[in-house]
């Protein structure tokens, strides 16, 4: 009866961030990719089709793509999965450091995982900020045959965009920015690490208006019609020539997870 705190709390902590109890107990060293600096990134991979490679957004971890639908109509359609936890979140490492996370370090981490796993072309779905990294893979990766960016507009092509800055200010301490408010709150109500998190503020990527115009393979754009949360998605389409801009129900919160956002997902990665 003495353990039986400990394991309550371990299994309120993989409900709060989505780990499953097999991925929490039993991560072998073939569940991690160690990229070049030493950082070890955990990864899962399934089915034996053409590999898709998913990417969460902030705060979130590889096991949030198994509470929608697109994980599963994606095997279901014969795809090989991949998916992963962003170093600085999930069982990924998390480094406190400005190296950890500058010169595209998340995006290289996809590509490095890539190459370890022999992938010679790849689609790649990514939501929210988990949609700026993907952003960057397809812009310094040629094997990426077609890219799906979820619940992004046009804000993060700025380098100096606010949200971005405030978050990380506020994360780092700073009471006065009240725009970011509720994902602090969210952030401190949850036993993430708050460094890493704040430095993946810091050094998040932007993609030049200038990089975006050059892009040649489709590139499919999905916001929930209620999301307002990251800029303009209209203008966002016009910045990446052909590609396409879908709108399914919800907000920010949830439009990833519906049985729209998976269809029109799948319908452009056949």
């Amino acid at each position: 009866m003495k353990k039986l705190p400990a394991y309550i709390g371990l299994l309120i902590f993989m409900l709060i961030t989505g780990t499953t109890v097999f991925a929490q107990q039993s991560p072998s060293a073939d569940n991690f990719y160690t990229a070049p600096d030493g950082v070890k990134v955990y990864y899962e991979v399934k089915g034996d089709g053409f590999p898709v490679i998913l990417v969460h957004g902030f705060s979130g971890t590889s096991q949030g793509w198994k509470k929608g639908q697109l994980y599963a109509d994606l095997l279901s359609a014969g795809h090989k999965v991949v998916i992963l936890d962003q170093r600085g979140n999930g069982q990924s490492d998390k480094p406190h450091t400005d190296a950890g996370y500058a010169n595209d370090a998340e995006a290289k981490d996809i590509m490095g995982l890539a190459t370890a796993l022999g992938l010679k072309k790849y689609d790649i779905v990514g939501y929210s900020r988990g949609s700026i990294i993907t952003s960057r893979v397809f812009v310094l990766d040629k094997r990426v045959h077609k890219a799906v960016m979820g619940g992004m507009g046009d804000a993060y092509t700025n380098p100096e965009w606010p949200r971005r800055i405030h978050a990380y200010k506020a994360l780092m301490g700073d009471t006065s920015f009240h725009d970011v408010d509720g994902m602090i709150k969210y952030i401190r109500s949850n036993p993430f690490d708050e460094l890493a998190l704040a430095y993946q503020q810091k050094w998040q990527p932007s993609t030049s208006k200038q990089e975006l115009a050059k892009v040649k393979i489709p590139v499919l754009l999905i916001d929930g019609t209620e999301d307002h949360d990251n800029g303009d998605e209209v203008a966002l389409q016009k910045l990446i020539p052909g590609s396409k801009l879908v709108h399914v129900p919800g907000d920010h919160n949830n439009a990833s997870r519906t049985p729209e956002f998976s269809k029109a997902v799948t319908e452009f990665l056949k």
